[in-house]
């Protein structure tokens, strides 16, 4: 199960790094002097948070392999809020009523020269795709802390008093069939097989 979060939060990070190489705005200006200007502006510029958001999800995914119990489900939690993060970043492009003032600003262009901007929604699809990926890690990452921790006491020690009760209830050889047979003579749900 951790396998498969780690892949989901290494494809989210991936995807994070392309969504941040897309255009997100296209701007166009005409200072007067000359031809009008195109200017595409990046996921990387217009939505700064996106690589450090994939630096974030990569290292949970490596991280992954060394916390267990709590700290794993807080690197779960973390990687939770990331990706709500990422949620955020996708659709607050979709439903910005202005985008004009923005992207004259981070394109270095007088609002004043701007003709039009266009929006490119495919760097906010992978960037939501990007969130979704995370958070199902996230929740695997969680599921894993708690299948981990029923793991580490189905193996805790029995105490003498319950092992010499069980053994004396048990033959040699009822052990050795039990043994056979594949199932545990040691463990209490095994009802002395």
């Amino acid at each position: 199960m951790t396998r498969v979060a780690q892949l989901l939060l290494v494809l989210a990070a991936a995807g994070l790094w392309a969504a941040s190489r897309l255009t997100w705005v296209q701007i166009t200006s005409f200072d007067g002097l000359g031809q009008p200007k195109t200017a595409d502006l990046s996921g990387a510029t217009w939505s700064t948070a996106l690589i450090p958001l994939a630096l974030l999800v990569l290292a949970a995914a490596g991280a992954a392999l060394a916390v267990r119990g709590w700290p794993l489900r807080v690197l779960a939690v973390l990687v939770a809020a990331a990706s709500a993060g990422m949620g955020y970043l996708a659709i607050s492009l979709w439903v910005m009523a202005d985008d004009a003032v923005r992207a004259a600003r981070l394109a270095d262009v007088p609002v004043a020269d701007l003709l039009d901007t266009q929006r490119h929604y495919g760097g906010a699809g992978v960037t939501l795709v990007a969130g979704v990926l995370s958070l199902a890690g996230a929740v695997l990452l969680m599921r894993s802390a708690t299948h981990r921790r029923a793991e580490a006491a189905r193996y805790t020690r029995r105490t003498p008093a319950e092992s010499d009760t069980r053994a004396a209830a048990m033959s040699e050889r009822m052990i050795w069939d039990a043994l056979d047979e594949g199932h545990d003579p040691t463990n209490p749900d095994n009802q002395g097989r």
